[in-house]
């Protein structure tokens, strides 16, 4: 599985950005998918998951209510809508991809449970 993450850039405190995440070599309503991010020196944290068909999400609760992740099966696309954006949102996203699969569909929050990633991209709010 290949991802390539985009949509990234400089933006205001207050305003909004959305990050795309286009996935290939796999069918992807087989794919689990989420989004993580990371600061320098600290480990991936989990920001948002969402389930195959995109009918089920779930969010650390830094980002609920400010951020929405979403996919389009037929684009092969993942996405994360960031609303009111804070300075300390910045720093790089990644997309992850699982084959996850179970019949019902949980949570998957640890970045160590998905073998797939995108390469990145970078969000700067500044203030």
């Amino acid at each position: 599985v290949q991802l390539q993450a985009s949509g990234g850039g400089l933006v205001r405190a207050g305003g909004s950005l959305k990050l795309s995440c286009l996935a290939s070599g796999r069918a992807f309503s087989d794919l689990v998918m989420g989004w993580f991010r990371q600061a320098p020196g600290q480990e991936r944290e989990f920001v948002a998951g969402i389930s195959w068909s995109g009918g089920s999400t779930n969010y650390v609760d830094s980002v609920k209510g400010r951020f929405t992740c979403s996919r389009d099966n037929s684009k092969n696309t993942l996405y994360l809508q960031m609303n009111s954006l804070q300075p300390e949102d910045t720093v790089v996203y990644y997309c992850a991809a699982v084959a996850y699969g179970e019949s019902l569909y949980r949570p998957i929050t640890s970045a160590r449970d998905y073998p797939w990633w995108g390469q990145g991209t970078q969000v700067t709010v500044s203030s």
